[in-house]
């Protein structure tokens, strides 16, 4: 058993790799949670605003990896689908004096729209992680500012099956047109298209010896918050959490596998 969870991997990413993080979350009233909640102050994360939810299980995942390091997960949700937009206005504080908002969907769609209208209002940079991948509507993209969907997210939110460097520029100009001003598709191994201030450009990934690619993309978007926070421009930001991500996928596990800012050559 591994710690885990989209949101969970994302903020220990960041924190390891010199982010001050606040992770906001709902665990159950059991081992998992507990032991989560212990984990996270282990990293130095601010774990104020993590609910606890009396009447739900904390979230769980089953996870295979084939020979190839590739995953197939199988998740349910627990507490996770119960992090409510009541929760959010708890936390306002929190959001008030954040820099960045990054979001994943493992939570209910309303908390997210809510969140994301929330730090629209106060002009903070809101990174939205799409996945697992569901249908957005165009008010919530709106207040997005950047979206980080990988090719089989982007294909599920446009229609355009994402193959190469091509489609995944059309993929990416689909979701530019409808107002997020900067557009990331991941593509693995390749590394990640960024289409930014309406121009395109592929950030290659260093080659490696891939054992487990499991959150391989939450590392990618916790290294990109941490960057950004550091003001380092767009395509820097990028090309740190592409390396970030192709160093956690030489490793085993999810949380586990999140490199420390040291191991980086920054």
């Amino acid at each position: 058993m591994n710690a885990g969870g989209k949101g969970a991997n994302q903020a220990v990413a960041a924190a390891r790799l010199g982010g001050a993080v606040t992770f906001i979350c709902k665990t159950g009233n059991d081992i998992f949670g507990k032991q989560s909640v212990q984990l996270f102050k282990a990293e130095g994360i601010d774990t104020s605003f993590i609910f606890e939810d009396p009447h739900q299980p904390s979230g769980v995942a089953l996870i295979t990896v084939d020979d190839k390091g590739e995953n197939c997960i199988a998740v349910a949700s627990g507490a996770n689908a119960h992090l409510t937009v009541q929760n959010i206005v708890q936390a306002n504080e929190c959001i008030e004096n954040t820099s960045i908002i990054l979001m994943q969907l493992e939570i209910p769609l309303e908390t997210v729209e809510y969140t994301a209208s929330v730090g629209a209002a106060l002009n903070k940079k809101i990174i939205l992680n799409p996945a697992p991948v569901c249908k957005l509507n165009d008010g919530l993209l709106q207040h997005i500012s950047i979206i980080t969907p990988n090719e089989t997210e982007a294909y599920m939110l446009t229609g355009i099956k994402v193959t190469d460097e091509t489609t995944a520029e059309q993929a990416a100009r689909y979701l530019y047109a409808k107002g997020i001003a900067t557009v990331i598709i991941t593509l693995g191994a390749k590394g990640a298209l960024l289409l930014h201030e309406n121009r395109c450009a592929v950030i290659h990934a260093p080659v490696v010896q891939a054992v487990d690619t499991t959150a391989a993309g939450d590392v990618f978007n916790g290294a990109l918050a941490v960057a950004l926070s550091e003001n380092k421009p767009m395509l820097t930001a990028v090309d740190f959490a592409c390396k970030a991500a192709a160093l956690s996928v030489t490793r085993l596990g999810a949380q586990a596998s999140a490199p420390y800012k040291q191991e980086l050559d920054i």
